[in-house]
């Protein structure tokens, strides 16, 4: 048994938060570059240019890549074998949330109530996953959410009589609806199967995946390949100019469902889908 302080997943949170929303996961950076040779558009090129200028700018200057800092979600994988102690792990995890934000002088936009809107000032209370896993580790993954892509967001109830591309078209008819609200170019996370709320966050999880590990079972990847190539037909382009690089990939993650359903949920990402990852 491995004892460990709240106070380092506090501590570890915190400085997630800053560095998911300063720096960009370097697989994703260089996604965005290798897309940027693809596009044909000359002003498609011309606005990414502006997106990596962006990137290089927020490193050197310190600052945020982008003024929507995002609701704090937290994946943590917790070792069977550890114990915690010196507080509660979801508080823990909400002080290193206020601290981050707070410290790093992070745009705070999280309200108390949905229909109060009060704000809470430090972009607490997080979002919480967690995970009981083998082992006396913690791997903390944060992933700031902003809403203009998040609200692009759907899910759908299929019935297991949906064919595949039944599932293709009603992720490709979300990105159309969603056109340039989300600041294409896009990261499309998709869950299939699961129940109503499982479908959503694995969907979630999708987003957080390596942008060049395709799914490891071939019918998925396969489906990843084709939804991608449909998205880019749709001619949305870069930050909605028009263009051939609509979505940069798509990353699906499945799981076991009922006989009796089949749920779809396209959680959407921004250009910049931010996730920073720590083991304890």
């Amino acid at each position: 048994m491995r004892e460990i302080n709240v106070q380092e997943i506090t501590d570890a949170v915190a400085e997630l938060c800053i560095q998911a929303n300063k720096i960009l996961p370097e697989n994703l950076e260089k996604k965005i570059e290798s897309c940027a040779g693809q596009e044909k558009s000359p002003v498609g090129r011309a606005v990414f240019d502006d997106l990596l200028a962006n990137l290089q700018a927020a490193r050197e200057e310190n600052f945020p890549i982008c003024q929507d800092t995002g609701m704090a979600v937290i994946f943590i994988e917790l070792g069977q074998d550890v114990h915690l102690v010196g507080g509660t792990l979801r508080n823990a995890v909400n002080a290193g949330v206020a601290k981050g934000y707070t410290e790093g002088y992070l745009r705070c936009s999280v309200v108390g109530d949905p229909l109060e809107r009060i704000n809470t000032k430090n972009n607490t209370p997080a979002v919480l996953h967690l995970e009981l896993v083998e082992g006396e580790t913690i791997r903390i993954t944060v992933c700031p959410k902003g809403f203009g892509s998040e609200n692009m967001s759907q899910l759908k109830m299929m019935t297991p009589a949906a064919s595949h591309e039944d599932i293709i078209n009603f992720v490709v008819d979300c990105i159309a609806k969603a056109g340039s609200n989300p600041c294409p170019p896009i990261v499309v996370g998709v869950g299939i199967g699961g129940n109503f709320e499982e479908c959503a966050l694995l969907a979630k999880k999708a987003l957080c995946r390596d942008a060049n590990l395709r799914n490891p079972k071939p019918l998925y990847a396969d489906l990843e390949q084709k939804m991608l190539e449909k998205i880019n037909k749709l001619g949305i382009g870069p930050q909605g100019f028009g263009g051939t690089v609509t979505a940069l990939y798509v990353n699906i993650e499945e799981g076991a469902t009922h006989i009796a359903g089949l749920p779809i949920a396209v959680n959407v990402g921004c250009h910049v889908t931010r996730h920073a990852e720590r083991v304890l």
